[in-house]
């Protein structure tokens, strides 16, 4: 759906942790077979007369994709300031935007359609999954799980093409135009809503099955694994990766250095149920950024937090953590594919100041 981009599916840990919560699962009927054991007191038959009731265990696959979708949720919502408040520093890559994504139980890999429709209650139609916090389409009301009927009274496909169909129906519709009529039922009620286009970064976020600390751009997806998010210790921090890979996507790095298409693979294998891990064997065939090209873009993305907002007092703190933490021996993670922390962090410690000092000056937040 224009707007977002599609969420990822299974983390690549899910045998170990399929195997982890079946043993939980065995181990809580084990302890509530051992509770029923009649005590020795003269309400034994009465407890025989009444066992406890154990609810089934959620099948794992639903516990999954909720944990996912949480994951998910959570990336769009630190990106929605970057996306909206930096359309000057995108560049070429801002255009009008829906606002929302719209998943149906096709959506997901085959083996999760049931758990899309037990966990999530989603069906054939394309139903409304997250709304960009600021957006034209959270002012105009749109919520999550309201069902997509149409778009400017033409009928929105159903089924197993459905995303793809709905985005081939909406993009020229967010062309020369300020908003769009969508019909949405909810509740058991049909709505019809004018929703405002939003001007943004069109940037798709993706979440990525991997343990491994690290973040990619290509151009035109900014990916962040479930590895970075974990390390990120607050919203604050999961900003800074983000606007840094917004900030090489604005710059055309990957197109500079023509690693768009090995990027868009790693990206494409990233977001499967299962990755192929053994092709992201070392750099995965990703040179290391040079480091002033990675300066630009540490530059770049200190002036998109700023302006959306974040806090960027903590920015070198946190690279400097990273580094410490992930070095560039550690060939799967963030610092080797951006080794030359110290030169990074001498352009950051200009470019606060020079933020700051346009802060106080109330001067535009403008590189």
């Amino acid at each position: 759906m224009p707007g977002f981009t599609r969420l990822a599916s299974l983390p690549s840990t899910q045998p170990m942790r399929r195997h982890r919560l079946l043993l939980l699962s065995a181990a809580l009927l084990l302890t509530a077979c051992a509770s029923t054991v009649a005590p020795p007191s003269d309400q034994a038959t009465a407890a025989q007369a009444k066992p406890t009731y154990i609810p089934p265990p959620v099948p794992v696959e639903e516990r999954v994709l909720r944990s996912v979708v949480s994951l998910q949720d959570r990336l769009y919502r630190v990106a929605a300031p970057l996306l909206i408040s930096n359309t000057q520093l995108c560049k070429n890559n801002a255009r009008n935007l829906l606002g929302f994504t719209a998943k149906n139980k096709y959506s997901y890999s085959p083996e999760f359609v049931n758990a899309a429709q037990n966990a999530l209650q989603l069906n054939e139609r394309l139903q409304v999954m997250g709304v960009l916090t600021g957006s034209g389409a959270a002012r105009a009301g749109l919520q999550h799980g309201d069902k997509l009927i149409a778009v400017e009274s033409k009928p929105m496909p159903t089924g197993e093409n459905a995303e793809r169909q709905a985005s081939a129906l909406l993009a020229p519709l967010v062309t020369g135009r300020t908003s769009v009529k969508l019909t949405v039922e909810r509740s058991g009620s049909e709505n019809a809503l004018i929703v405002p286009l939003t001007y943004a970064c069109a940037f798709g976020l993706e979440l990525g099955n991997t343990g491994n600390v690290t973040a990619y751009a290509d151009g035109h997806r900014v990916l962040i694994t479930h590895g970075m998010m974990n390390f990120a210790q607050s919203d604050e921090e999961l900003a800074y990766v983000i606007a840094k890979e917004m900030a090489h996507n604005a710059l055309s790095h990957a197109t500079r250095l023509r690693v768009s298409a090995t990027i868009g693979g790693i990206i494409d294998n990233l977001t499967r149920v299962r990755p192929d891990m053994s092709t992201m064997a070392g750099l995965g065939g990703v040179k290391p950024m040079p480091r002033d090209l990675d300066a630009m873009a540490d530059k770049l993305s200190l002036y998109m937090l700023a302006r959306a907002g974040y806090n960027i007092d903590q920015v070198v703190p946190f690279w400097q953590r990273m580094a410490s933490q992930y070095p560039a021996t550690v060939l799967t993670a963030y610092t080797a594919l951006h080794p030359a922390t110290a030169y990074r962090v001498t352009i950051m410690q200009k470019t606060v100041a020079d933020i700051k000092a346009k802060q106080a000056a109330k001067k535009p937040l403008l590189p």
